[in-house]
């Protein structure tokens, strides 16, 4: 029960310009009790009798968060999720402050907080760190620019924000790495493998010399709303025309993708999971599909199926695609929407290591893509302008048998 102050004017009958301040009682219509309140007790530091409110955005639950790498696909889901349960999160960006803005609303008043940063200098590092007892290094990049390579992004860029991190003395350090990481990565399409793999193997080496402490994540490819998964394939120009080429019709590659926000979760609860500290993770979805057949899917569930045009061909024999791909390599340049790097990756089999803690040991229950993949492909469907009579279509496809 609140009690507040009620300012009224006088009626028409009493004499103008004239208010009454009375008090009545209120009864308080939105409650966050019923949010489960985390708890984190990082030795020698007072943030934590710094804690106020009942769980919840409006409340803090003594954690400082800097998240690298916040204004990417998967960091937005995780100030989100940080910010719902009363963290105060730093966000160190990079050019225009616009962009990132948005974030804002993920925390109440003074919860989020922005900080302009550069990857090569360490003062602004430390500047965003200093204040954190959790540091979560996000940043990422799908191919080199002039200004950065992928070792500048993946290795030597994380090198030091592990080392700043533990000379501030973070308590937590989480590093987003990936899946199918390796020092030589087996090759594809390319004779040297994937270079994007590789520095990313380099990557938790050298966050594993800095930090030893560090809990290390390696996602499978991670589709969800505004991903680059599922709409790398429902993009035009990914096809030819109305085919799309695969390596060897993707018969031979096995992907597993995951859920975003199932990701996410996982990065919060490992904040809060004594066990996970120094272990590594691999985010993997629940079951295996074949590349082929899941991208065929995907244009089921489109309405591009073969009534459309869409027919699954061979990238070894499109010599038309393996032109656009090097045209697109040596025009389009800063920011390739193809390359060859790209479709490497995208055909190197998704292998977890046996032995290995998965998201499901840090108390996950993993999406199925049938429940998600739908919805998030239904912007992209073949006359998405029609307006469609209800029950008029079928009931989406069911997604291609798993492999085991």
């Amino acid at each position: 029960m609140v009690v507040v102050q009620v300012i009224s004017r006088f009626s028409r009958h009493h004499l103008p310009g004239l208010y009454v301040v009375t008090t009545q009682p209120v009864q308080r219509r939105y409650q966050c009790s019923d949010v489960p309140v985390k708890k984190f007790p990082p030795p020698g530091t007072n943030l934590p009798s710094l804690k106020r409110g009942t769980g919840g955005r409006s409340s803090f639950n003594g954690i400082v968060a800097t998240v690298f790498g916040a204004s990417g696909f998967l960091g937005r889901y995780l100030v989100n999720k940080l910010g719902k349960i009363g963290t105060q999160v730093i966000i160190p960006y990079r050019g225009e402050s616009y962009d990132i803005l948005r974030l804002r609303m993920c925390g109440d008043l003074g919860q989020i907080l922005f900080f302009p940063f550069h990857l090569s200098d360490e003062e602004s590092l430390y500047k965003v760190m200093k204040y954190s007892n959790v540091v979560i290094n996000l940043i990422g990049r799908d191919f080199e620019t002039r200004s950065f390579t992928f070792d500048d992004v993946h290795v030597e860029g994380p090198r030091a924000i592990a080392r700043i991190a533990k000379d501030c003395g973070v308590q937590r350090f989480v590093h987003m790495s990936a899946l199918n990481a390796a020092e030589k990565p087996k090759p594809v399409i390319l004779k040297s493998g994937s270079h994007f793999l590789a520095s990313k193997w380099a990557g938790e080496q050298a966050v594993r010399e800095e930090f030893p402490e560090a809990i290390v994540f390696r996602p499978a490819d991670i589709y969800g709303h505004e991903d680059r998964f599922l709409r790398y394939y429902s993009h035009f120009w990914r096809r030819n025309i109305r085919h799309l080429p695969l390596w060897k019709k993707g018969k031979e590659t096995i992907k597993q993708p995951v859920f975003v926000s199932d990701v996410a979760e996982a990065i919060v609860n490992s904040i809060f999971d004594p066990d996970a500290v120094g272990k590594t993770f691999e985010a993997v979805g629940p079951r295996r599909y074949e590349l082929g057949e899941l991208v065929d899917w995907f244009h089921l569930l489109m309405k591009k199926d073969t009534d459309w045009g869409y027919k699954r061909t061979d990238l070894r024999y499109d010599l038309i695609f393996q032109t656009r791909i090097f045209l697109t390599e040596k025009i389009i340049g800063k920011y390739p929407l193809l390359s060859w790097e790209r479709v490497e990756r995208e055909h190197v089999t998704d292998t977890p290591t046996r032995g290995v803690p998965s998201l499901e040991d840090l108390g996950i229950t993993l999406t199925y893509m049938e429940d998600r993949v739908p919805f998030e492909l239904r912007p992209f469907r073949a006359l998405a302008y029609y307006d469609a009579e209800l029950g008029e279509f079928e009931k989406p496809p069911a997604p291609p048998a798993p492999v085991m």
